[in-house]
């Protein structure tokens, strides 16, 4: 099976032997994404709603170079490190997704990339 390499200029480079993301059969398969600033290179990682926002910020730019937008969203992946923070996730991950939320799932892990504290990976098509 064909798949294109989706890469934004837009989004932190991968920290290891993974794309930012793969289309397939109109499939778009993004990799998780935490909270780094692509132009700094630094965490963003204030509080847990600027480590959320940044981590959407950065899907939205492999979205986009996608050709699309949350709208597009089917599935997210939601891993954090303390399930205590979800409330506060939660709010901030849903103000991307006005209407049709797509299916999720949220799961507290021990660790994380980089000791962030919150990765999420998404699904999407046009």
């Amino acid at each position: 099976m064909a798949h294109t390499i989706i890469n934004s200029s837009k989004a932190p480079a991968p920290i290891g032997p993974y794309s930012q993301a793969t289309m397939a059969n109109g499939i778009l398969y993004v990799s998780g994404q935490i909270a780094l600033d692509q132009q700094t290179g630094n965490l963003v990682n204030e509080n847990i709603e600027s480590e959320t926002h940044q981590v959407m910020k950065n899907l939205g730019a492999i979205l986009e170079e996608a050709g699309m937008n949350f709208s597009n969203v089917l599935k997210c992946t939601i891993f954090v490190k303390d399930l205590n923070n979800f409330g506060r996730i939660n709010d901030t991950y849903g103000s991307y997704f006005t209407s049709n939320p797509p299916a999720r799932e949220t799961v507290e892990v021990s660790r994380l990339p980089k000791d962030v504290n919150v990765e999420i990976s998404c699904i999407a098509t046009k």
